[in-house]
C-alpha cells in the first residue's frame, strides 16, 4: 500500500498561520486530539516581544487585567471575575471543589470529561459525580429535575450524596452542542434549586465557530453561574479562563486556587495568551478552520461506507469500526481509540485543531478510501 506512505516536500498553507511552512520527511499524520501542536503564531510573537519586561507575578500583571477586560466586554458582563488557570481537569477540579460543601456531589452527564478521563480527580476532591445517562453527550433539565425529585423524595436521603451542583461541557465530549433553549432550560432548573450551573468549555472556540451554534460567550455569562473558556485546545500554548459573571459565587476564590496548587507564579503567560485570544475577534474565528477540516472528513467517511456514531458539527467525529478496520486505518494515521462498543467493533475518533493542514486532511480522506476499496476487493 505505498499510496499511503506520503512524502512530504511541499509548501503547506493554513487560513490560521496565512505563513508557508515546508516539511520534507516521511511523516505519519495523526488526528488523535486537538492540542498536538503548540500554540497560534500571534501568541509565540507576542511572548517574544513582551519576554523582558518586568511584571508582577500571580495574575496581577498588566496582561493578565487587559485579557480580562477584553473577555467580560467579550461576555457582556462588566463586572465578571476572570481567574486564570491552567489546565482542564485542574480547572474542573478545583471550581467543582469549591463550589460543593463536603457532602454534596456534582450532576453530570455519564460521558463527561469528569466523570470519565480525568481519572477519579472529583473524587480525589472529595466529592462524587452523580452520573446521568447522555443522549449524544448531553444531559436534559428533565433528567436533572428527576434526579433531584428521588433525591429530595427519598426519606433516608440524609444518608446520601446531595446533588449540589450541575456540570455541562460545550461543545460535549462527543463534539455535539447544547442549544440556546437546551441551556435554558437547565438553567432556569438550577436557579429555581439553587444548584450553580457550570460548564466546561475546554473546546469552545470550536462550539463558537459553529454555523449550528446558538449560543453565544454572553449567552454562557447569562445563563452560567460559573464557566471557562479553554485555551489548552483553542490556540493557546496552555491556559483556561474562568469566568464568575457575578463577583462574589466563590468567596476567597483566589485562595483557593492557591491551595490547589493551580495559582500559575508567572500568571502574566496565561494573561498575554488571553489578551491575544480576544485580540480582534481570533477567538471567535480560531476554529473555522478545524470545522472544515472535520466537515470534509466526515464527508469521505459516509462516501466510503463508514459508520458515522454522532451527529457532531464541531471538531470532533466518531465512527464505528471492526477489529479488522482499526488495525488497518492504524498503521496510516494516528486516532483516539474512544470506547469499546461491543466484542468486535470499537468508536475511534478523528479531532481536528485550529492547526490543521488541509494536505493532511486530504491524505486521511484518501486512506479512508483506499482502505474501504481492498476491503470491498477482498470481500
Amino acid at each position: 500500500m505505498d499510496i499511503l506512505i506520503i512524502q512530504y516536500a511541499v509548501e503547506t498553507v493554513n487560513p490560521v498561520f496565512g505563513k508557508e511552512r515546508k516539511r520534507t520527511m516521511e511523516q505519519r499524520i495523526s488526528f488523535s486530539c486537538d492540542y498536538m501542536e503548540g500554540a497560534h503564531p500571534t501568541i509565540l510573537q507576542r511572548l517574544i516581544e513582551t519576554n523582558f519586561a518586568q511584571m508582577p507575578g500571580y495574575g496581577a500583571d498588566d496582561y493578565c487585567e487587559s485579557a480580562r477586560e477584553k473577555i467580560r466586554a467579550a461576555c457582556g458582563a462588566p463586572n465578571a471575575e476572570v481567574h486564570f488557570l491552567v489546565g482542564g481537569t485542574q480547572t474542573n477540579a478545583t471550581v467543582i471543589d469549591a463550589l460543593l460543601r463536603s457532602y454534596q456531589g456534582v450532576v453530570a452527564a455519564d460521558t463527561g470529561h469528569i466523570s470519565v478521563h480525568e481519572a477519579g480527580a472529583i473524587e480525589f476532591g472529595g466529592h462524587k459525580v452523580l452520573t446521568l445517562p447522555h443522549r449524544n453527550g448531553k444531559i436534559s433539565a428533565e433528567q436533572i429535575a428527576s434526579l433531584l425529585r428521588v433525591y429530595e423524595e427519598d426519606v433516608n436521603h440524609d444518608h446520601t450524596v446531595m446533588p449540589g451542583m450541575v456540570y455541562l461541557s460545550q461543545p460535549t465530549e462527543y463534539g455535539t452542542l447544547y442549544s440556546r433553549e437546551e441551556l435554558s432550560a437547565i438553567s432556569a432548573l438550577c436557579r429555581e434549586k439553587h444548584l450553580p450551573l457550570y460548564v466546561d468549555g475546554a473546546r469552545l472556540a470550536y462550539a463558537l465557530a459553529c454555523p449550528e451554534n446558538d449560543v453565544t460567550l454572553k449567552d454562557m455569562a447569562e445563563l452560567c453561574d460559573i464557566f471557562y473558556i479553554g485555551g489548552t485546545k483553542c490556540g493557546a500554548l496552555l491556559g483556561e479562563a474562568v469566568v464568575i459573571p457575578q463577583p462574589g459565587l466563590i468567596s476567597h476564590f483566589f485562595t483557593i486556587i492557591k491551595q490547589h496548587g493551580a495559582l500559575l507564579a508567572k500568571g502574566r503567560l496565561l494573561g498575554l495568551q488571553f489578551d491575544t485570544l480576544f485580540t480582534d475577534g481570533l477567538y471567535q474565528r480560531i476554529g473555522e478552520a478545524a470545522l472544515r477540516a472535520a466537515e470534509d472528513i466526515r464527508t469521505a467517511l459516509r462516501a466510503n461506507g463508514y459508520q458515522l456514531c454522532f451527529a457532531s458539527p464541531t471538531n470532533q467525529t466518531f465512527c464505528l469500526v471492526d477489529r479488522e478496520q482499526m488495525e488497518k486505518l492504524r498503521e496510516y494515521v494516528d486516532f483516539s481509540q474512544w470506547e469499546v462498543y461491543d466484542e468486535m467493533h470499537t468508536i475511534i475518533r478523528f479531532a481536528t485543531s485550529w492547526a490543521t493542514k488541509d494536505e493532511d486532511v486530504c491524505t486521511l480522506c484518501r486512506i479512508l478510501r483506499d482502505c474501504a476499496a481492498r476491503e470491498k476487493a477482498a470481500s
